[in-house]
């Protein structure tokens, strides 16, 4: 049976529910094998936000769980979204997710684009009607492309599956989870990636990339 890794949180440090503690614990719960905390940053609360993360992982001394520091950049400008992901690298997040275009948000024309070219993005989340030529650019920088247990956000997954599957871009599964109820087993995890149009042979591949992800991470 597969562990769940989930590289798209949030706590009460943006818009979720949960401080970090009750976050992890209840993943562990779940059965997570890692969990990132990604709270929404821009260049007004990156800082905080990288340091409040990496002081959450203390928790990997006392659970069976690892925890990664991280930050979702949010509705930032497209021009300022490479700089801004390099700064959170070298102050310490292990893993950098821009909020991706999304259809139930007005994300920014040329979100996608930028951050399927960024060396320092790790995953463009929710990319909603993301065009093949911005999945090909995925593809070719490592730039792994979401689909997502989130409400609203997941009408695109199918689009995004099929388009990933067409080009070799990168495939994961976070839940993009802001309160708990938002947390999956791997029951449903793997229900949301039949339902994004995967098969379970490739939705089993979509666990694997996630593993590979955390591995890379030193």
């Amino acid at each position: 049976m597969i562990r769940l890794i989930d590289l798209h949180t949030h706590t009460i440090f943006s818009d979720g529910e949960l401080i970090p503690s009750e976050l992890v614990r209840r993943a562990v719960i779940h059965g997570y094998e890692a969990i990132a905390i990604t709270d929404h940053a821009d260049y007004t609360n990156l800082e905080q936000l990288v340091e409040a993360a990496k002081k959450a992982k203390y928790l990997e001394n006392e659970w069976d769980i690892r925890v990664l520091a991280g930050v979702e950049l949010t509705h930032v400008p497209p021009r300022k979204i490479a700089p801004l992901a390099k700064k959170a690298k070298d102050l310490g997040a292990e893993i950098v997710v821009v909020h991706g275009e999304t259809t139930s948000e007005p994300v920014a024309s040329g979100t996608n684009a930028v951050s399927a070219a960024c060396e320092y993005v790790d995953i463009l989340a929710h990319p909603g009607l993301i065009s093949e030529e911005d999945a090909r650019t995925a593809a070719e920088n490592d730039v792994c492309l979401e689909i997502t247990a989130r409400n609203g956000h997941n009408r695109t997954n199918g689009h995004v599956s099929r388009l990933a599957l067409d080009v070799g871009a990168t495939l994961v599964l976070n839940t993009d989870a802001h309160a708990p109820e938002n947390l999956i087993t791997n029951e449903n995890a793997l229900k949301i990636a039949l339902g994004a149009g995967l098969t379970e042979s490739a939705a089993k591949e979509v666990f694997k990339a996630s593993a590979k992800k955390v591995a890379e991470i030193v």
